[in-house]
């Protein structure tokens, strides 16, 4: 607990220094938010996508580097009046996996209170909302994001979201289901202590739920340069142990409780910019309960508390080189534990316990074309050392 307030203090430290200058695409929404707000006809399109070069080297050791075009993305909507409209995201992955990544119905009751429903995204950090790869640095999202949160979750919900400019503030309210922590025809949806609900994601499809999860988020806008959230997440994990159980049966009952986690998350974050200054921070804690009896009921070496944070600066150099479009050397840090804690039961692994560091450049072709190069230096509990280059390409228009 010692170092999560550490922790705290670090990123609350940065933002109380930070200056007075935002880029308006910090108070606006993700790519599928901003289409729904946009001012187009009844139909509406956008697309995002990236292509990745990932090679690792270093440890006297020859590897073979990876080419992959990671995603393509298309965005569809289509406005009904002025109230009402409907937003979905279509995902390719590495070629051959196709994602529904968002499909929601908005109704726009007043300016500041909109209902949605459908497979929305949990809004947990910032790269879960806000992951068009013109939108943050290095070539991969950083890993905190892929293991903690994880990007890109999304469920199966309802809620209200709005926009206060008065106030300068924004707030998510959602209940949705829960993630799945037991299958019995498929160990890979088991969650595992090395990233606690990654597997968990049940992503809208034929989706189990008994009890809804709470998820919130507020965003403050008011200082000029500066953007903060606060998130949470609570609730229970689902489990299809329960699907013939019956309620006279205390032993099947108290079987089936055992495949459930309880699982409570915080998450801070901000973003900054001032004229070519940028940076921006985040910290994402997880406490997850009934871990002993959920470890062996599913054979797993789930962890009772998770921590992972990150901060990053950058500067704009494009004006020194004479350039119109921004070129944005950067640097982050990065520091995650989902061993955090364990129970009296379970070993930590050291392994889950990663430092890293990544450093690279991001030049904006064009406003919404970026090219990317960086390298990441991992070192784990165990001292074990990774060495990455990572090299990409990304867009996002509308």
């Amino acid at each position: 607990m010692k170092k999560y307030l550490i922790i705290l203090a670090v990123l609350t430290t940065n933002i109380s220094v930070l200056g007075q200058d935002l880029d308006s695409v910090y108070n606006n929404y993700n790519s599928a938010q901003t289409l729904r707000t946009s001012k187009g006809g009844k139909l509406l399109m956008a697309a995002y996508g990236e292509a990745h070069y990932n090679q690792g080297f270093g440890n006297n050791t020859i590897q073979n580097g990876v080419v992959d075009v990671h995603r393509q993305v298309m965005l569809f909507g289509y406005k009904f009046d002025n109230r009402t409209s409907f937003i979905t995201e279509i995902e390719v992955e590495h070629i051959n996996e196709w994602f529904l990544e968002q499909a929601f119905l908005n109704y726009e009751a007043k300016p500041w209170l909109n209902i949605q429903a459908g497979l929305v995204l949990i809004p947990m950090g910032i790269v879960n909302e806000y992951h068009e790869p013109t939108t943050f640095n290095g070539v991969e999202r950083p890993l905190i994001d892929k293991v903690m949160v994880p990007s890109t979750w999304r469920e199966l919900g309802a809620g209200i979201v709005g926009n206060v400019p008065s106030k300068s503030f924004r707030y998510q309210l959602f209940a949705v289901n829960g993630p799945l922590g037991w299958d019995p025809n498929d160990d890979s949806k088991r969650l595992t202590g090395k990233a606690p609900i990654r597997a968990g994601r049940q992503k809208g499809s034929q989706t189990a739920m008994r009890t809804p999860d709470l998820s919130a988020k507020i965003n403050y806008y008011g200082i000029k340069g500066l953007n903060i959230g606060a998130a949470l997440y609570m609730g229970v994990t689902e489990s299809l142990a329960f699907g013939s159980v019956n309620r006279d049966s205390t032993a099947a009952v108290a079987s089936a409780d055992s495949s459930v986690v309880g699982v409570s998350m915080i998450g801070l974050d901000f973003r900054y910019q001032n004229k070519n200054f940028e940076a921006r921070g985040q910290m994402i804690y997880g406490n997850y309960s009934n871990t002993n009896q959920y470890n062996e009921f599913a054979d797993a070496d789930l962890g009772t508390k998770a921590y992972g944070y990150y901060l990053e600066c950058g500067y704009n150099i494009g004006k020194m080189l004479k350039l119109k479009r921004k070129v944005v050397p950067f640097v982050r840090y990065s520091q995650f534990d989902t061993h955090y804690e364990t129970n009296d039961e379970l070993q930590k692994n050291n392994t889950y316990v990663q430092d890293i560091v990544t450093t690279g450049i991001s030049w904006f072709v064009s406003e919404s074309f970026v090219a990317k190069g960086d390298y990441q230096y991992i070192v784990n509990g165990n001292d074990v050392k990774s060495h990455t280059a990572n090299f990409g390409v990304g867009y996002w228009f509308r």
